[in-house]
């Protein structure tokens, strides 16, 4: 900074000398000449030490003179020559430093000053003084300049100095760096190798002690294995006696079979000797079939469910004494009937050993011995009304049918309270919408309906045209959806059945699955079916005394309304879809049901309802219609079921109950006796009932 300041000081001194007091033309740059003059740089001329010697040779001689008036004088201006020499010799010398100097350091005044200066020598002899001072000034500046450069000399020596210290720092730091990074990958790498070995050794260990636990696991398995083994072995020992016991039993059970059917051969339904006009088997006959069916169901029942157990061999030995029995008690009746008959021959010899006597002694009057009025018997008629057990049967489930009805008669008379009624729809709707989608689509399909109304009738709740519906929503929920159910199955029977025959067997397979889970929906859609198919039962209403003819037309099953009965192929049309629902729900069971226990209303009501139907007179029309579509539909399981017995029946309806139907039925209705007649020999032909179109097979479920 002091060069700097040294150079302020010097620019003040000339700014206050004559030359920088002098003024300037501001428009000096016009002028080329000056401006080329300008553009220069700025040198002393080489003649300026000749001029200076010749102004200052020509000043000698001119203050001679002056020297003798003033003698005090002269020894300053000896003394200021040999300082002007030394200046103009400095000028001399100086001027080729002058030459060699940069234009920034020439800039200026100093530029302008020098130019004026060089201007005066040139021109006229400066001052002595003037000269004098312009020489001190370029010393000045040449020594300042001097220092400057040997100051910037050794400000750079110092920059290179500090520089080469910063990098030596900065080498020294990198290399400690280096080292540092060196260090801490030497240390992770030892420290990756300590976690390595440790959990190699505990990779080890963990190996070990799965092995050992493997060890111990094969043992115990081992132990299983020979324990499970030994537990098969034993399993198979016992399974092995129980099919030997079972195969044993089942022999006896067939031979059991074998002696009842013979000694139901024994009986004969129409037996009836001359002799004996008042002896009548019948009565053996039907409890003979019976005992045989029960047999036979015995057994088919337990080969659908593999071997019989000692209860069913105890049932088929009860039903064998029984059987015997039976035959002992027919035979002791027809023992006693001979001797009665025995006995009335000896009366009827004695007497006409009298009647001898008086003959011989009476010879005028020959009396004809009275004829007896034996010989065979008319063949009596057949029932016209049900039996009592089977009238004391509907009664009970019509009274059942009562009393659910009387059960919700909240939900019945709910006119005034909206929300019963709400309820009461969404009931209605659940219960009855499932049955009405009841198809042969899908076997899916038909278990989601069935799951859909078990859940409903279980209290869970389902969801119902988009809301959910329980029983539990009212507390005669579930009574008032047993009784829509049970009429809704019904009502498909008589309309769907009705229509399409083969739509009887999915509707019976869910009704029956839903009758074995929930019996009172059995016993109100038996209800149901009685009152609208009285030939279910079977029985044929009285017309009573007070009782008009459209109501007593109603209890015949026929549809009345506005004071018009149905049309009798109408009538014909639902009573035949209500008898096929009725066949298909007797030999049907749900598949993924519980098949250890009995059918709630199985075959056995089927035989019953034909037995019974053939006991009773035949109706024009109804009784072949109704047999016929029954047997089509439930005559191969019956046959399967009853065999020789189920055959001795169809002999009987050919031989006894056709003529009895074509003595009743006129020339307009013979189309369904014909149908009849013709479906009866072909079967009795073939010795087979063929399986009823539209049965559901085992391919059905797995769609």
């Amino acid at each position: 900074m002091q060069p700097r300041e040294l150079r302020w000081e010097t620019l003040a001194a000339l700014r206050t000398s004559s030359k920088g007091r002098l003024s300037y033309c501001r428009h000096w740059l016009r002028d080329e000449d000056i401006l080329e003059g300008c553009m220069s740089p700025l040198v002393l001329s080489p003649y300026s030490g000749w001029v200076l010697d010749r102004v200052v040779g020509q000043s000698a001689p001119e203050t001679a003179p002056s020297r003798s008036s003033t003698p005090k004088e002269s020894p300053p201006l000896t003394n200021q020559s040999p300082s002007l020499e030394k200046i103009t010799s400095a000028s001399c010398q100086g001027s080729s430093p002058l030459l060699s100097t940069e234009p920034s350091e020439t800039k200026g005044n100093e530029d302008l000053s020098l130019l004026e200066m060089d201007r005066e020598v040139s021109s006229a002899v400066l001052p002595s003084k003037v000269t004098e001072v312009e020489g001190c000034i370029r010393m000045y500046e040449e020594m300042h300049r001097l220092k400057g450069k040997e100051g910037l000399r050794k400000r750079q020596e110092q920059q290179e100095q500090m520089v080469r210290a910063v990098y030596d720092l900065a080498s020294e730091q990198l290399k400690r760096f280096d080292e540092l990074k060196e260090l801490k990958q030497h240390q992770e790498f030892q420290d990756l190798q300590e976690v390595m070995e440790k959990s190699s050794k505990e990779a080890q260990g963990q190996q070990e002690k799965l092995k050992e636990e493997h060890r111990h696991r094969a043992k115990v398995l081992n132990l299983k294995l020979r324990e499970a083994e030994q537990q098969r072995q034993r399993q198979e020992e016992l399974e092995r006696l129980r099919k030997e016991e079972g195969q044993e039993r089942l022999r006896r059970l067939y031979s059991i079979q074998e002696e009842v059917l013979q000694l139901n051969q024994q009986i004969d339904p129409n037996y009836r000797q001359k002799d004996l006009p008042r002896i009548d088997l019948s009565a053996y006959s039907n409890r003979g079939n019976q005992i045989c069916g029960l047999v036979s169901g015995l057994i088919r029942t337990t080969s659908e469910r593999g071997f019989p157990t000692q209860v069913d061999v105890a049932n088929t030995e009860r039903a064998l004494q029984e059987m015997r029995g039976l035959i002992s008690s027919m035979q002791q009746e027809i023992a006693a009937a001979v001797e009665e008959k025995r006995r009335r021959d000896e009366e009827e010899e004695r007497q006409k050993q009298k009647e001898l006597l008086k003959k011989e002694q009476v010879k005028a009057q020959t009396p004809a011995p009275a004829q007896q009025s034996g010989g065979k018997q008319q063949k009596e008629g057949l029932q016209v009304k049900a039996e009592e057990s089977t009238m004391q049967w509907y009664q009970q489930l019509q009274d059942a049918a009562e009393q659910c009805i009387a059960s919700f008669s909240e939900i019945s008379n709910c006119k005034d309270n909206n929300e019963v009624k709400k309820i009461k729809t969404d009931l209605q709707k659940a219960a009855t919408i499932p049955v009405s989608q009841i198809s042969r689509i899908a076997g899916s399909q038909l278990r989601e309906i069935f799951d859909k109304i078990n859940n409903l009738l279980s209290g869970k709740s389902v969801l119902s045209g988009g809301r959910t519906v329980s029983v539990t929503q009212h507390p005669q929920g579930l009574d008032f959806v047993y009784y829509k159910l049970a009429e809704k199955f019904v009502n498909q029977g008589e309309e769907e059945v009705a229509s399409h025959h083969d739509a009887a067997f999915p509707i019976a397979v869910v009704a029956s699955g839903i009758w074995e889970l929930h019996p009172r929906v059995g016993d109100l859609f038996l209800a149901h079916l009685h009152k609208k198919c009285p030939y279910s039962v079977p029985f044929y209403p009285a017309l009573k005394e007070g009782t008009s003819m459209e109501e007593y037309q109603r209890m015949l099953g026929y549809q009345v309304k506005d004071s018009k009965v149905e049309e009798q192929d109408h009538f014909l049309k639902r009573m035949s879809g209500l008898i096929r629902l009725y066949a298909a729900i007797i030999q049907l069971r749900w598949p993924y049901g519980n098949k250890q226990g009995p059918h709630p209303h199985g075959l056995n009501y089927g035989w019953r309802w034909l037995a019974q139907m053939l006991n009773m007179e035949p109706l024009a029309d109804v009784t072949a219609t109704l047999l016929l579509d029954f047997l089509e539909v439930c005559g191969n399981a019956l046959m399967k079921q009853y065999q020789v017995q189920f055959w001795k029946m169809m002999l009987l309806i050919r031989e006894d109950y056709i003529p009895r139907i074509e003595a009743i039925t006129t020339s307009g209705q013979m189309g369904s006796l014909m149908r009849f007649k013709q479906f009866l020999e072909k079967c009795l032909q073939q010795k087979e009932i063929p399986l009823p179109k539209g049965a559901l097979q085992s391919s059905f479920w797995r769609s």
